[in-house]
């Protein structure tokens, strides 16, 4: 049986040239679109290793203050505790420029026994970083006031880091190496990962570093976490009283509006592309139909003469379904060996996994795709009467 098929294939090769063409490009669009939704719907299923909600985030302009390090800590000492008065403020914390949702990015190096890792995204953080956004610690502890004293400065990382650095070893109390290897960094904490660039991104390699007062001069921001009763009235309080402290420009921001408008960057493109590969399936699809369609019209000869000796109706349907498919898994292997590739060269960075399943669940479209497409003229040429297309040939 498939021996004759692959006769039938072989003898209308350049009938079935646009076909395999067809599924080809069909396979290929349909793999770059399960790819981003697998490799999105794999960051999205992980948790966001943070609380968000009923955070702001408050910019200043810190050019008018003193650059002194005694005086800045006492200032900022005193802010600290102004703020924490507040009812309507649950907790606060220092922090540098790259927080959750920040489109701020600050990476570095680390190195440990003679191994580099590069683009480890480095956090500035005060004592309560870890309260207000209600950290996961999975190991270890966080940051104490008397851990910037200490001779080997101390540092937490986040679990992925965790486990390139040490596999399923303990990482509290190892030292590790700055970006040029000459300092050494002692780890006293694993946090749980924090998405840090929206659900649908990984939070990657994170390493987070204690905020002193040598970097209180640089710093621009603050997060609070606010109770339930602040309202727009309470925000307009707190504005006037930064305004009035820093003796400069201010900003608030609310965290659960920046988490929304940083997804939307992601879900925004994903949405064209998706509406733009559906009308390109579309568009493929009416293409096969009209294929098969017109090689069974070519065929009636075959057909009639097939249904003349005896062949069911059923038996002929069959038959062109499975030309059909046979042509898709001929496409396939093709657009495979090409799909198989990204996962081979890890292109991207992006988890062989991702490639994986892309390539698994488009085979999976493009089967049903043909198996819909060859239905209805398979169905058609069961119809043929054989006296009918005898007569015509």
């Amino acid at each position: 049986m498939f021996k004759h098929l692959f006769k039938l294939i072989w003898n209308k090769r350049k009938q079935n040239f646009l076909f395999l063409s067809e599924i080809l490009v069909s396979f290929l669009v349909i793999f770059a679109v399960f790819s981003f939704l697998t490799y999105y719907y794999q960051n999205y299923s992980k948790p966001l290793g943070f609380e968000y909600k009923k955070v702001w985030s408050i910019n200043y302009d810190n050019g008018l203050l003193t650059k002194n390090n005694d005086s800045l800590a006492i200032f900022y000492d005193n802010l600290y505790k102004s703020l924490k008065a507040m009812p309507q403020i649950e907790e606060v914390s220092y922090t540098g420029g790259n927080f959750p949702y920040s489109n701020s990015n600050m990476s570095t190096g680390v190195n440990f026994h003679g191994k580099k890792f590069d683009h480890v995204n480095n956090y500035m953080v005060g004592n309560d970083y870890k309260k207000v956004l209600d950290v996961n610690l999975i190991e270890g502890r966080w940051f104490l006031p008397e851990d910037a004293v200490t001779k080997n400065k101390y540092v937490i990382i986040n679990e992925t880091l965790k486990k390139e650095m040490f596999g399923k070893e303990t990482a509290v109390g190892k030292l590790i190496g700055n970006y040029d290897d000459k300092e050494k960094m002692k780890i006293v904490g694993v946090v749980q990962d924090l998405k840090a660039n929206g659900d649908f991104w990984p939070a990657g390699n994170a390493m987070f570093n204690q905020l002193d007062t040598g970097y209180l001069k640089y710093n621009s921001y603050i997060l609070v976490k606010v109770r339930e009763s602040a309202d727009a009235t309470f925000e307009s309080e707190l504005y006037k009283f930064m305004a009035n402290t820093m003796k400069n420009s201010i900003e608030i921001e609310h965290m659960d509006e920046m988490r929304d408008s940083k997804n939307e960057v992601t879900i925004i493109p994903m949405v064209i592309f998706i509406i733009i590969a559906s009308f390109l399936i579309i568009n493929v699809a009416l293409g096969l139909f009209g294929v098969l369609w017109y090689n069974i019209n070519k065929r009636k000869g075959e057909i009639g003469l097939r249904r003349a000796i005896g062949a069911s109706g059923n038996a002929v349907s069959y038959q062109l379904v499975m030309e059909a498919m046979i042509l898709a898994t001929m496409s396939l292997i093709v657009g495979s060996f090409f799909a198989v590739q990204f996962p081979l060269l890890n292109v991207f960075n992006i988890p062989a996994s991702v490639y994986v399943i892309a390539i698994l669940l488009s085979i999976l479209f493009i089967y049903l795709l043909v198996f819909a497409c060859s239905l209805y003229p398979g169905k058609q040429a069961a119809g043929i009467h054989p006296a009918v297309a005898l007569h015509e040939e």
